[in-house]
């Protein structure tokens, strides 16, 4: 293997629509497989995948000489999700060496996120990060530029208000309800599922006053956990039409692969409430409800673009906040790169002196053999010598490899030809 870079590729809320983005979501259950396959792609050494509702990213540690690395892992999801290549390539967006850095650290900072801010997407993060440490995806240079990403993102919100004034999806959600119900006094919301977001939109609409809140997961228990939270009513999942008639604000968050929610079934349960209105909140990706219900009299439906789109307009303290944190983004970018050159330079700093030490001794060994008073002061007095001039030759060149310069990686392949030393090993780590 020649030098290694950092690698993100993927799609995110910013490059593809809802449409595309479900598609290429992996459940927690599909990573690890999904991990195992993808380190087996030539030039992938180390590999995550993040994978959320806004977007679906795999980071990863390639090798630099690898030929359209970007390519060879869209690919990779093209094929995980069965989606054509020609159609996914469109919104693949692709950022390697400090881009790639300097992402992972902004999306754990929540800077990247639909609601800067928000802090679902660290704890999202973090997951991804466990996924692939189980997997044994995630070797020394993703054990630490990702614990160097979660230190990122706690001074974000530690020194910053990037976090504060609360504005979420959930809000933008709760606050849409409230253009079509002049009151939740006397409405019922049902959750479809347990996502992060319809759980915090659930709470919301609870803390707004709602009437009641019943809960519908696949697994019943998880149901009655989520119920006791938000003192409502658990219902068992394959009872959900039943129970959709009394709901006024309907969440759904649920994994699934193909719509909970059609037209024919509004339909009916509209029929048996009178037409009275219902709000759909569709945060789940997959979709939860089909988008043509939205085409149906008294039927209002957002999904998670149409809610990013209307807090593209709540502009507030956070968007200032924003700017401090980037800084130090910027900062920690630095420096955790010149941790990353660190991964060839000490190696081959090592590499070289024992070299030139190597031809230090000989020619000594060759030296004092021709001497016929090998006295033990002179010996030590040459050694000392040559010690001395080897270390003030290879002083400037090891201060120049050390430097955090954009050209230090390429300093460091023409030493190691110069020298002729081998690139370090794959496993190797400076300490």
């Amino acid at each position: 293997m020649g030098r290694e870079t950092l690698i993100v590729v993927g799609v995110n809320h910013r490059t593809a629509p809802v449409a595309v983005r479900e598609r290429l979501g992996f459940a927690l259950d599909e990573l690890r497989p999904a991990l195992s396959r993808l380190t087996a792609v030539d030039g992938v050494h180390e590999a995550a995948i993040v994978s959320t509702c806004n977007r679906v990213e795999v980071i990863a540690s390639v090798d630099d000489a690898a030929p359209e690395r970007g390519m060879a892992i869209g690919d990779f999801l093209a094929a995980e999700r069965n989606v054509a290549p020609a159609e996914l390539a469109p919104h693949l967006f692709v950022h390697d060496g400090r881009d790639a850095l300097r992402h992972l650290f902004r999306v754990a900072s929540s800077l990247d996120s639909m609601v800067v801010g928000e802090p679902q997407i660290l704890g999202q993060v973090k997951e991804a990060y466990d996924e692939a440490s189980e997997a044994a995806t995630a070797g020394a240079v993703l054990h630490r530029i990702f614990h160097r990403a979660f230190a990122v993102a706690k001074r974000v919100r530690s020194e910053t208000g990037v976090a504060g004034k609360a504005v979420s999806v959930a809000s933008v959600a709760v606050e849409l309800a409230r253009t079509i119900f002049e009151s939740f006094a006397d409405k019922t919301a049902m959750l479809i599922g347990a996502g992060d977001m319809s759980e915090l939109a659930a709470r919301r609409l609870r803390a707004q006053g709602i009437s009641g809140i019943i809960v519908t997961t696949r697994t019943f228990e998880h149901a009655v956990e989520l119920a006791r939270d938000f003192g409502g009513m658990p219902v068992p999942f394959d009872r959900l039409v039943e129970y959709l008639r009394l709901a006024d604000v309907v969440i759904g968050s649920a994994s699934v692969t193909d719509y909970v929610v059609t037209p024919p079934l509004v339909q009916e349960v509209l029929r048996a409430r009178r037409q009275r209105p219902m709000f759909f909140i569709d945060v789940g990706v997959p979709r939860n409800f089909d988008p043509a219900i939205n085409a149906l009299a008294n039927v209002y439906l957002y999904d998670i673009d149409d809610l990013g789109a209307a807090l593209a307009g709540n502009v507030d303290e956070r968007e200032r906040e924003a700017v401090r944190a980037e800084a130090i983004v910027e900062e920690e970018v630095e420096r955790t790169w010149r941790w990353f050159g660190s991964l060839e330079v000490v190696p081959t700093i090592v590499a070289i002196r024992e070299k030139v030490e190597a031809i230090r001794q000989y020619e000594l060994e060759k030296a004092l053999l021709s001497l016929k008073d090998q006295a033990p002061r002179h010996r030590a007095l040459l050694d000392a010598l040559t010690s001395s001039i080897v270390n003030k030759i290879l002083h400037a060149p090891f201060s120049s490899l050390k430097s955090p310069d954009a050209e230090t990686r390429d300093l460091l392949a023409s030493a190691r030809r110069l020298f002729d030393i081998e690139p370090p090993p794959d496993d190797e780590e400076p300490s």
